[in-house]
């Protein structure tokens, strides 16, 4: 049985990084949970959209998680960095050797800046490698950038290719070559 996962969403994030990850983990049986990093379920996305999360911040348990994952949106990554529960979660999760996936800007602006990408290969939304470089990663420039326990890509344009691979890491070559294929990714 497949380990729950966890997407934060926070006030600003990217719509589509957020809706498109949920949607194709799901499409493959991985159960993920939209967590608002706020006191009331509706998050408000970069573009003005409305997301519902399943459950409030205050309300979650991760100490089982698989994934965490950290969609980007300008200011929604910002805004993750700056909740001092997400850092916790987020903190406790490397500690113990949890896996990470992260989008665009939540790379560089949330899991550099807590050590997360030390050592490692990422990328992210070209502009922002600098971030990663300074806090001892290294900056690959790259649509997805897969290492061990860490999934990260550059920006909306790359989303279906991210959730894929972590399909893929997740349930293997079979279960994410499949799905790709009826969803007519390329």
């Amino acid at each position: 049985m497949t380990k729950q996962s966890y997407i934060f969403l926070a006030h600003g994030v990217d719509e589509l990084e957020a809706t498109t990850t949920i949607t194709v983990l799901r499409r493959a049986q991985i159960p993920v949970v939209s967590v608002a990093v706020s006191d009331i379920l509706n998050v408000k996305g970069a573009t003005g959209q409305t997301l519902v999360a399943d459950v409030l911040i205050t309300d979650v348990d991760t100490s089982e998680a698989d994934w965490l994952i950290l969609p980007g949106g300008d200011p929604g990554a910002w805004n993750l960095y700056k909740n001092q529960e997400v850092k916790d979660i987020l903190t406790a999760h490397f500690e113990k050797g949890g896996r990470f996936a992260a989008i665009c800007a939540a790379p560089a602006i949330v899991l550099a800046r807590l050590g997360v990408l030390k050592g490692k290969r990422a990328t992210c939304y070209p502009g922002l490698g600098k971030l990663i470089e300074k806090r001892g990663g290294t900056y690959v420039r790259q649509g997805v950038v897969v290492e061990s326990g860490l999934i990260t890509t550059e920006a909306p344009g790359t989303t279906l290719s991210f959730a894929i691979e972590i399909i893929r890491v997740t349930k293997g070559d079979k279960v994410a070559d499949d799905l790709a294929a009826s969803m007519l990714i390329k």
